[in-house]
């Protein structure tokens, strides 16, 4: 913790004094991204369950064609995880106006998401006839390291 501390203490001194403007830049801690990694995987998590849900309520109360299903089924998950990483993952940024985050993240996580999981239950249900529910999960696992690093870089800036 001294050793982080004196790096901390040096980066204001030289980097920010050299440059005679006030450091705005905040060092992080050599864990903080396992940390902000943890806690996406725990939205993300729970954001399983509310597609998972949402898809399984969708194709027993109202069947339509499963591609469809699974478009509204990923939209309330980004919703719901969108609340999450401004409210939690990502609580230390810079906030901007609720409306453009809201925006981006749609535009970045939401678009990755809506195409990853149409394209992948395409591909999973239609080409190898997996159960919709067991490609789905598979589908969410893989757009989900996509999505991290949109979030990160794209959506809650510093």
């Amino acid at each position: 913790m001294a050793g982080w501390n004196a790096i901390a203490l040096l980066h204001r001194l030289c980097i920010c004094q050299a440059a005679r403007e006030p450091c705005k830049r905040r060092l992080r801690s050599p864990n903080a991204i396992h940390v902000r990694l943890v806690k996406f995987g725990a939205v993300g998590a729970l954001g399983v369950v509310v597609q998972a849900a949402t898809l399984a309520a969708l194709l027993r109360i109202a069947p339509t064609h499963y591609l469809v299903d699974t478009a509204l089924a990923v939209e309330a998950a980004i919703l719901h995880n969108f609340v999450w990483h401004r409210r939690w993952t990502w609580a230390d940024r810079a906030k901007t106006s609720l409306a453009l985050e809201s925006l981006r993240f749609n535009a970045t996580n939401g678009a990755t998401s809506l195409a990853g999981n149409l394209i992948l239950m395409l591909i999973l249900v239609g080409g190898f006839r997996l159960n919709p529910l067991v490609a789905n999960l598979i589908t969410i696992a893989i757009c989900s390291l996509v999505n991290f690093v949109l979030a990160d870089r794209f959506i809650f800036v510093r």
